[in-house]
């Protein structure tokens, strides 16, 4: 079978491990980022299984509608990015576990980075140090302070765990259900959006961007929060209303800030806002980027292209391709 892996930035998938799995296929593997649907349609002329990594690569109908040959799309996680209804009704199958029992660990230890880098100023000491000069400023402890979990799932809840080890005080907001989850965890939850927003003096959103919570965190949530609070964001961009943090870290409410996700990815404009205001810490979507993540995402992502090969596709979003397949073959 022959397989492209889209937007292998460093050239890593091949060093993994489990890509011994696809001994025996074809496989093609790019390491730049394209969007632009002739390149892709020409990159893709030929594929019959194509490997994404995450979210980085839009595969939309007019692309789709170019690629005759594609039977399978092999991902992990949400599929925002992809045009299901196309894929359903050209015949390809979009395979995707979606890691229901394990959190990504990596993606919570990262949020700690960010905290933990935006309290200390760590960029600025750094920066302060390579030119020539000694402290530039104070930091700020965590112990004692309320770190505020937007969204308590598998992710939330790793990162409360370590707040609590940290001697911080936890507050959770999210839906009901999740809720009475950190309730039943010790962990205390807010009486409604507008206290938790007041109170906390971190916090670091947790949620899937699905049309409910896009937009989740708006500028007057944001105008509630303390001078000296704040927002942590490894989940999706699109939970903050657009132009929001920005405007907020301009008038100073929060004060601080740690992003990991954008609107648009990659992000290569230097003069973005976000990366040039002094009181945020800014990564490039790296929660995830870990080799030990990597080993056990497309380990998940290479079974599925095996299960596929022998008949029997697994963790299948679009069932509803099954007729259609049977369809073409009648």
């Amino acid at each position: 079978m022959k397989i492209t892996i889209l937007d292998d930035y460093f050239d890593t998938i091949r060093t993994l491990p489990c890509f011994a799995k696809l001994k025996g296929h074809e496989v093609t593997v790019w390491n730049d980022h394209v969007q632009d649907t002739d390149a892709l349609a020409a990159r893709l002329a030929d594929t019959e299984a194509l490997v994404l990594i995450r979210e980085r690569t839009q595969i939309r109908g007019p692309l789709l509608e170019r690629l005759p040959k594609l039977r399978l799309i092999s991902q992990r996680s949400v599929w925002p990015h992809i045009d299901l209804d196309v894929c359903t009704q050209r015949g390809v199958i979009l395979s995707s576990e979606q890691h229901a029992g394990v959190p990504s660990y990596a993606t919570a230890e990262h949020t700690w980075a960010l905290i933990l880098a935006a309290a200390r100023r760590l960029p600025q000491q750094m920066r302060s140090l390579q030119e020539g000069r000694w402290q530039s400023g104070m930091g700020d402890t965590l112990r004692h302070k309320t770190l505020g979990i937007f969204g308590y799932g598998r992710i939330g809840g790793a990162v409360a765990d370590v707040g609590r080890a940290f001697g911080m005080n936890i507050l959770v907001w999210a839906r009901e259900a999740s809720r009475e989850k950190a309730r039943v965890d010790g962990y205390a939850t807010a009486p409604d959006k507008k206290t938790f927003f007041e109170q906390s003096d971190v916090i670091s959103l947790h949620m899937r961007l699905v049309p409910a919570t896009r937009g989740i965190v708006a500028a007057e949530d944001l105008a509630r929060m303390k001078p000296t609070a704040m927002l942590v964001n490894t989940s999706r961009a699109g939970l903050v209303a657009p132009g929001a943090l920005v405007d907020a870290l301009r008038a100073g409410r929060p004060g601080l800030a740690g992003v990991d996700v954008y609107e648009s990815e990659p992000l290569v404009d230097k003069t973005h806002p976000l990366l040039n205001l002094p009181n945020v810490v800014c990564t490039p979507h790296i929660g995830y980027v870990t080799r030990d993540e990597y080993e056990l995402q497309f380990s998940d992502i290479f079974d599925q292209i095996l299960a596929y090969a022998a008949g029997k596709p697994t963790n299948v979003i679009n069932p509803d391709v099954f007729a259609v397949l049977k369809g073409k073959q009648g």
